[in-house]
């Protein structure tokens, strides 16, 4: 999808040079996987604790190592 776009320049030239990409496209693309990862992670963060285990620890441990 083609989407013009005003950003900083020096910006853009630090990200670059940060992700090492040499186009604009890339560097916009994998900032945007960036944004979409850590907010899963933050998902992911946001519910620790709210569910709770069911299931026998030790036989979990048993099972685990005979594979």
């Amino acid at each position: 999808m083609r989407t013009n776009i005003e950003s900083d320049e020096t910006l853009m030239t630090e990200a670059q040079k940060a992700s090492g990409h040499t186009t604009k496209k890339q560097t916009v693309e994998e900032a945007l996987r960036l944004m979409i990862r850590l907010r899963r992670q933050h998902e992911v963060d946001a519910a620790f604790g709210k569910y709770r285990w069911r299931g026998k620890l030790a036989q979990s441990r048993k099972r685990r190592g005979s594979g």
